[in-house]
């Protein structure tokens, strides 16, 4: 019998197997895809998650790979309005931008370090029973087939198929925010800083990547139904004056914004962590952050549980800890969306001098930089 069987081989299921093996415990972690996403949506690591990672072993490698942003800066017409440092913690006084393919190869290379047989692709969940079978189906050559394991974590992401079963009809909250975005080569002047667009039109957020690779993230009126490089850079361009070269595009992708928080994270067995718990809005950065953080505080409590130990309260208040956590991020990404809506140009410059004149107290930076960084 497996220790824990975890559904789900992202970011957040790695790093829940990894820290499982580094204490000693047998784990299976079953993904449905036959192999790596190439894709880059989460890039930002936040210090907290750092902190986690740092003490995994799998820090270093991604310090390497990665850009410190240790700033952000505002502009509005041309003009800059705010600027702020992402320094308030001493360890990591930066946000780590890495595409996540690079994360999910070194969270990957070192779960298999530790056992090669701990990741298991191209299979779905069909069910998981009350003495802890989950019963998988795989592609036609493979069949169906089955594992037991005393535990089960669902890591599965935001269309988890075990919270649909476990929390039926849990239905998202929907915002009137739809973005476009896409990585292009970098042409600013700003190549280790973020940077914010606070346009009439709608907020232009910009990140580095490496490789002199810059993200753009383009608030839109209405969906994106048919997204193209060269309109997103036309959009770039339109709004702030940056020219980002359709040409260099490497990865579009278009998408709406809803939330939702299972009010359970614990059933039985089966734990829900990260997106499969508490869907947020990707604006801000916070949602592979906040299953990391998940993880962290869930694998200390599993480890005494098949040590024996009686960890009701514990997991009573893991669940309570980490659902305050999640509807934080969520208000804290609500708040994002909402200041990078359209303003009337009078509205807008008057807000923005209010920002940059907030920003100038060190109290109001420092709290803003907290709420920012997730500390």
């Amino acid at each position: 019998m497996t220790d824990v069987a975890i559904i789900g081989g992202g970011p957040v299921g790695l790093l829940t197997g990894l820290l499982l093996l580094q204490r000693g415990r047998s784990v299976r972690i079953f993904e449905r895809r036959t192999a790596r996403s190439r894709l880059s949506r989460a890039i930002g690591i936040h210090p907290p998650a750092l902190k986690v990672l740092d003490r995994a072993g799998i820090a270093p490698p991604l310090l390497g790979e990665g850009i410190r942003i240790a700033k952000g800066v505002a502009y509005s017409r041309g003009h800059r309005v705010a600027e702020l440092a992402f320094d308030g913690d001493p360890s990591f006084p930066f946000v780590l931008a890495v595409p996540q393919p690079v994360t999910e190869e070194a969270l990957e290379r070192a779960v298999l370090a530790l056992d090669p047989s701990a990741i298991v692709r191209g299979v779905v969940v069909d069910d998981v029973e009350d003495d802890g079978t989950v019963t998988l189906a795989g592609n036609s050559a493979s069949g169906r087939t089955s594992c037991t394991a005393r535990l089960v974590v669902a890591a599965d992401g935001a269309h988890s198929l075990l919270r649909e079963r476990l929390v039926p009809g849990l239905c998202p909250r929907h915002y009137p925010d739809s973005y476009l975005m896409g990585d292009f080569e970098d042409t600013t002047t700003h190549p280790k800083d973020a940077v914010l667009y606070l346009e009439p039109g709608g907020i232009v957020e910009s990140f580095p990547l490496p490789g002199g690779v810059r993200r753009w993230v383009v608030r839109l009126g209405s969906p994106a139904l048919s997204p193209t490089a060269a309109g997103l850079a036309a959009l770039v361009r339109a709004r702030t004056g940056q020219k980002p070269h359709a040409s260099t595009n490497t990865m579009l992708s278009a998408f709406e914004v809803q939330s939702r928080l299972a009010k359970r994270m614990v059933h039985g067995r089966v734990i829900l962590l990260g997106d499969a718990a508490h869907e947020i809005s990707p604006i801000g950065g916070q949602g592979m952050n906040l299953g990391w953080l998940d993880a962290a505080a869930l694998v200390p409590i599993i480890d005494a549980s098949l040590a024996g130990d009686h960890v009701g309260r514990q997991l009573q208040e893991f669940e309570r800890s980490r659902r305050r956590a999640a509807a934080k991020a969520s208000n804290q990404a609500g708040l994002n969306m909402a200041l990078g809506r359209p303003l009337p140009p009078t509205a807008m410059t008057f807000r923005n001098a209010l920002f940059g004149c907030l920003l100038q107290s060190r109290v109001v930076s420092d709290l803003v930089e907290r709420r920012f960084t997730m500390r």
